[in-house]
């Protein structure tokens, strides 16, 4: 059986930070899946069924029923009466909702996070710049791009310190993300959407919070832009 990690790689960036306590197993239960959710690793109407999931995490139903309780509230997970609960079909027409908010939320997190980003914080995003830099197309595919992009938008939500607002701009960036990998065959330059986050990066670290706000404000529009010439 395989056991949940007691860090999960694709979390929120913020559990990766020293000083944090362990986290719950509900809490790591629900990482778990939602990001199998947003990867589409559990695809779009598929059947959730708590007793596999607990095994496959190896944890009880408890922190599972808890996560997925989560999940419904979030748009990854919808329950039918008397038919059970599937993961949500991805709809492309909620794409200009969802850009409509995270246009105008991701700048805003942008630009605190230059604002706000304790040392911590910016260890946690120069590394991940690193990563960005020592990237390799040819080798990596979509979905560990895609993963990178993740922790990216994650670790830059955190350094805002506003949970609500990072609550917020989380769930609607997995609900982008879906949409991302649903069309990430489609989508010839994934590197270049991912690489847009070094100068994003630097503007928050060196504390730009007019630049860090554009910069993301333009990365908003880019993958619409993407998505749409895709479809």
């Amino acid at each position: 059986m395989q056991q949940l990690a007691t860090e999960p790689t694709s979390g929120n960036a913020r559990s990766t930070q020293p000083g944090r306590e362990e986290l719950s197993l509900a809490e790591r239960a629900y990482r778990s899946i939602r990001d199998r959710l947003v990867m589409l690793e559990i695809r779009p109407g598929a059947p959730i069924h708590e007793e596999q999931l607990a095994q496959s995490l190896g944890v009880g139903r408890t922190p599972v029923r808890e996560a997925l309780k989560r999940l419904q509230y979030e748009r990854l997970i919808t329950t039918y009466p008397r038919r059970g609960t599937f993961a949500t079909e991805v709809n492309i027409t909620d794409l200009a909702h969802i850009s409509e908010v995270r246009q105008e939320l991701e700048p805003l997190a942008a630009a605190q996070a230059a604002r706000r980003a304790t040392a911590a914080d910016r260890e946690v995003l120069t590394t991940l710049r690193h990563e960005l830099e020592n990237a390799d197309p040819a080798r990596q595919d979509g979905t560990a791009l895609m993963h990178l992009d993740l922790q990216v938008h994650r670790a830059v939500y955190a350094a805002a310190h506003n949970p609500y607002l990072e609550d917020t701009l989380v769930r609607h960036d997995n609900l982008a993300t879906r949409i991302w990998c649903l069309f990430l065959d489609r989508l010839p330059d994934m590197a270049g959407h991912v690489e847009e986050h070094g100068p994003l990066i630097e503007a928050i670290v060196t504390g730009e919070p007019e630049r860090a706000a554009r910069l993301a404000r333009g990365h908003v529009e880019g993958f619409e832009r993407a998505i749409r010439a895709a479809i």
